[in-house]
Formats: structure tokens, C-alpha cells, sequence
């Protein structure tokens, strides 16, 4: 394996849509959401094992989940997790798990993957990462694995890339935010749009001269700390300025504003599993099933329900037609699938009736 490759797995995030088995304590990288034996987290890092060296996978996550990160890959070490002390969207933290790379190994390439993503045929994304890899490697350049859409699907942003381009390598002409349905529909008819999936290849050196350049302030806070990341020094350092940096994600601080981005049309099937219904999506493509995780399930003028419960418990449904039916210890949920965007704010009125203790 090439010693010069890493890669930075997001592990941060509270998922709140997929409430209420994603809780602020345990959140869904950390589950076995499809019930394959292996949580989200545990799979994304076995993928990327395939590629890249053990010890040079890092996992970027809230302070608090430094336990669970430990708990569940004893293959990794404490020092390869790297916490957040508070929640600053993606921009700064990548910024800062850059720096402590690049202090490393000044000609690093690296990959940011999300925990939560479920991709299917591994090889085929190995291979992807292996020619982002390539070109990232010998150019001065911020790259993207692009999805290709299947749908019009208005709850992902989009890449727009240059068709005239006829090498593997996609000249992006600018990022899209999530669009309305008929906008959807006219990405996909002109052919050169992708979904964009948040996974991002560069070189260190690339990454850290996009930050200077487009992001000073925040470049500057963090490599101010150069002389305490790596060492005992740098967990006072992070304690003390990383508050400090503004929210802002990784798309809007370099992706965006900058001219030198590449994407590679995926070849590999990808989920962002972001919702119960992305879930159903990834179990079953027949919108008349019945979808079960960790259930078993009788059924009586029932289809198109998503049921998942936490010890394998028979379900009975009788005359329901797509919803969720989600039992976790003390909570069940039966909710419409075509709401699940709306779990995020049903977690809050639960919290504000409930208590803290139930999200």
C-alpha cells in the first residue's frame, strides 16, 4: 500500500433524521442500520482499508464519541481520532485534519469519506479512489467523486461538469444547490450533472493552498497551531481556538470559489442513507414491498412500510400502506414515509414535551 495515501472519515454528525435510532449519544455510524453485522462506521473503514494503510486512516468526530470510535475499531489508535470540541460544519475540521497530515507527511494525498454512506460494489469505488489518487497525486487540484443520478432527486446539491472534456477527469463548472423538482429534471436531461456525495480527494499541499486562498482567516487560525499538532501540546491548542472558527462547510470555503476542481463520474452504487426512506430505497427497489430490518414481520393488505425494531420482535400489520415503523427500546414510531424529511423537527417536539433522555 502507498504510505503517502490517507484518508479523513467524518464521523461527527448526530443524524437526527433517522431519529429514534440515531440519538445524540448514538448516532447512526454507529449502528447496524441494514443489519449486515457491521455498523456504518465499521464499514466505511473496512472499504477504505482496501486502499489505504491502517494507521493512516484517521477518524474525525465529536469529543464525545472518542469512546465509541475506540469501541467499535480496535484497529485503530487513539491517536487517529481526531475530536471536535464543538460543532463547526465540515470546513474547519478538515482544514485542521489537513494540517496535522500535511505536519506528518508533507506529500500526503487523502480522501474525506463520509461514515454514513453505503456503497455497494466496493471494487468499483476502490477503483474510482484509485485514479482520483492518481490525479490528485500530479496535479494541483481539489477533487469529487461524482454520483451518477438515477432520479430527480431535489435533496442533493449537484455538479455541473464540462461535457466537452474527454478524459476520466471532469472539469467542474460550478456546484448546484439542491433544486426544485423541474430543475431536476433538466439536470438530468442535459446529461452532465451529478449528485454530489461530500467525498473529496487532494493533496494535502493542494487542500492547504485552497484554504489560504479563499478561507485566510480560518487558514490562519488553524495553522497557528502548527507547532502543537502531532504533539501533547495540541488538545489545549484545539480547546482553545477551535470555537473560535466560523461555521461554514467545506463546499462553500474551497469547493465553490475555487477553479481547480475535477470530478470522477462514480461508477459504483451509492446511498447517502440520509433519511428512513433512502433506507427503504437501499433494502428494496419495488415501492410495493416491505422493507425489514432486525423484524419479522406479518402482513395482511400491507406494502411499501419500512420496519425495523431493536430485538428482532414480530411485527402484525394489517391495512398500512408506506409508512415507518421503527421501535427503539422505549420509543415507537409510525410515521409517514413520505414525511421523513420531517423526523428532524418531530425529534425537537419529542425533546420539548419528553426531555433530553429521548433524542
Amino acid at each position: 500500500m502507498n504510505k503517502n495515501y490517507y484518508a479523513i472519515v467524518m464521523a461527527g454528525g448526530v443524524g437526527s433524521r433517522f431519529w429514534p435510532v440515531s440519538k445524540e449519544l448514538f448516532p447512526k455510524q454507529f449502528h447496524d442500520m441494514l443489519g449486515t453485522g457491521q455498523t456504518l462506521l465499521q464499514k466505511t473503514t473496512s472499504r477504505l482499508e482496501n486502499l489505504i494503510p491502517k494507521e493512516n486512516i484517521f477518524i474525525l468526530t465529536n469529543e464525545v464519541y472518542c469512546d465509541l470510535v475506540l469501541e467499535q475499531l480496535p484497529q485503530i489508535t487513539k491517536d487517529q481520532i481526531i475530536s471536535e470540541p464543538a460543532m463547526r460544519n465540515t470546513a474547519p475540521c478538515i482544514l485542521m485534519a489537513s494540517l496535522k497530515i500535511h505536519k506528518q507527511n508533507p506529500d500526503a494525498v487523502m480522501v474525506v469519506a463520509p461514515s454514513d454512506h453505503w456503497i455497494e460494489d466496493e471494487s468499483a469505488f476502490i477503483s474510482n479512489l484509485q485514479s482520483a489518487f492518481d490525479f490528485s497525486e500530479n496535479s494541483d487540484v481539489l477533487m469529487t467523486l461524482g454520483i451518477q443520478p438515477t432520479f430527480a432527486n431535489t435533496g442533493y446539491g449537484y455538479i455541473e461538469y464540462d461535457k466537452a472534456s474527454q478524459t476520466p477527469e471532469k472539469k467542474v463548472l460550478q456546484f448546484r444547490e439542491k433544486p426544485n423538482y423541474e430543475t431536476a429534471k433538466k439536470f438530468l436531461q442535459q446529461g452532465n450533472f451529478l449528485w454530489n456525495g461530500g467525498i473529496f480527494i487532494w493533496s494535502t499541499a493542494s487542500v492547504l493552498k485552497a484554504f489560504e486562498t479563499h478561507q485566510p482567516k480560518l487558514h490562519s487560525l488553524f495553522a497557528n497551531g502548527l507547532n502543537d499538532y502531532n504533539t501533547e501540546t495540541e488538545t489545549t491548542f484545539v480547546s482553545d481556538n477551535y470555537k473560535k472558527a466560523e461555521n461554514i462547510s467545506v463546499d462553500y470555503a474551497i469547493m465553490e470559489p475555487s477553479e481547480n476542481v475535477y470530478v470522477i463520474p462514480a461508477n459504483f452504487d451509492w446511498n447517502d442513507l440520509g433519511t428512513w426512506g433512502s433506507l427503504y430505497d437501499k433494502i428494496t427497489d419495488q415501492p410495493t414491498e416491505n422493507a425489514i430490518v432486525n423484524a419479522r414481520l406479518l402482513a395482511e393488505n400491507a406494502s411499501g412500510n419500512l420496519i425495523k425494531t431493536d430485538t428482532n420482535k414480530i411485527v402484525v400489520l394489517d391495512s398500512l400502506d408506506d409508512f415507518i415503523v421503527v421501535e427503539e427500546k422505549e420509543i415507537l414510531l409510525i410515521f409517514p414515509k413520505s414525511k421523513d424529511q420531517d423526523i428532524k423537527e418531530l425529534r425537537k417536539r419529542v425533546k420539548d414535551k419528553f426531555g433530553d433522555q429521548h433524542i
